[in-house]
């Protein structure tokens, strides 16, 4: 039975891939901070096939520690500080946790798994706002970088080290450049998600309103059930390599509102949406798009999910959920 160790396990991303590799036949071992953590219930209830380790992004010694513990195969650095917006309030946290819990996890695999004959694979979750202002469009694995914000200026830093650490120590390290991946688990501060649920609200007569920031940017929205396949796929070639993973498609904020309250039933957005400066970022990103070309061509990966039926997915789980909520 292969094994995985994955940290930010209770992320979108984290449960997601927990589920998918279960479903592989992995023994799956999530790594959880602190010895209490509130989520922990959560997740044993949704998947009581993982198994939690304690470890801490900010802890080498807890890294190698609960690697020694588990011996895995393949280890998924998915855990971070990885809100956008919270980035610029709590900068030195997110580069502690996003940019140098990179290198603290790269150092983990290098101490207990690089040099045995089966060494550590090891899987760095890249990011799409590392390209920020963008050179190009698309974006590809060739881009240059030029982050917008403490969180992307991190991503950067952590892909940067996860090469280096393949190069000089011979890892096998991967980057997964992943664009914007949404779906039902996405926490309720990410904008996408803030949408939908506050239209099921709204619908439901429990909101008046939605406030947003800068509905113009536009982003490459993907399913984040059809990213973590990519993932795996990384890890399973014979040479490790970086790849961008996005649908190849762009979409607005306003696109994305436009069909959410039609789906919900509440017509115009318009009617019920305002703006406010406060949820503006100090400097944005108003255009991101994949060309995942090389994943499709050297993983044989292809998004599934489209953008229309993303949104459908995360209406009518949003107005379900809110639904079972009124009904306690």
């Amino acid at each position: 039975m292969p094994t995985a160790f994955i940290t930010g396990i209770t992320g979108q991303d984290g449960r997601h891939l927990a589920e998918f590799l279960h479903g592989k036949g992995y023994k799956v071992y999530g790594m959880m901070k602190g010895q209490h953590n509130p989520r922990a219930e959560m997740i044993r209830e949704e998947f009581p096939f993982i198994e939690i380790v304690p470890g801490d992004l900010t802890d080498l010694s807890s890294l190698v520690a609960a690697l020694e513990q588990t011996q895995p195969d393949e280890v998924y650095n998915l855990g971070a500080i990885s809100f956008v917006a919270m980035s610029f309030n709590q900068a030195e946290l997110t580069a502690n946790v996003t940019g140098l819990g990179v290198l603290r996890m790269l150092e983990a695999v290098r101490m207990v798994g690089g040099a045995t004959n089966n060494p550590i694979r090891f899987y760095q979750a890249s990011s799409s706002e590392m390209f920020g202002k963008v050179r190009e469009v698309p974006q590809t694995e060739m881009t240059p970088f030029h982050p917008r914000s403490p969180y992307g200026v991190a991503k950067v830093f952590g892909h940067h080290l996860t090469v280096n650490y393949r190069e000089s120590y011979g890892l096998f390290a991967c980057s997964g450049i992943l664009f914007n991946h949404e779906g039902p688990r996405r926490g309720l501060e990410f904008v996408t998600r803030k949408i939908t649920n506050t239209a099921a609200r709204i619908k439901l007569g429990i909101e008046k309103e939605l406030v947003l920031g800068n509905i113009d940017a536009k982003r490459d929205w993907g399913f984040a059930g059809d990213y973590v396949k990519a993932m795996w796929l990384m890890l399973q070639q014979r040479e490790p390599d970086d790849y961008v993973i996005a649908t190849g498609e762009t979409h607005s904020v306003e696109e994305f509102l436009t069909l959410t309250f039609d789906k919900v039933g509440l017509g115009d957005w318009r009617a019920h949406v305002r703006q406010d400066p406060k949820f503006f970022r100090p400097a944005e990103v108003d255009l991101l798009i994949g060309d995942p070309s090389k994943a499709k061509n050297q993983l044989g990966w292809v998004p599934e999910v489209s953008f229309e039926q993303l949104v459908g997915m995360m209406v009518e789980h949003d107005l379900r959920y809110e639904s079972d909520r009124l009904k306690r």
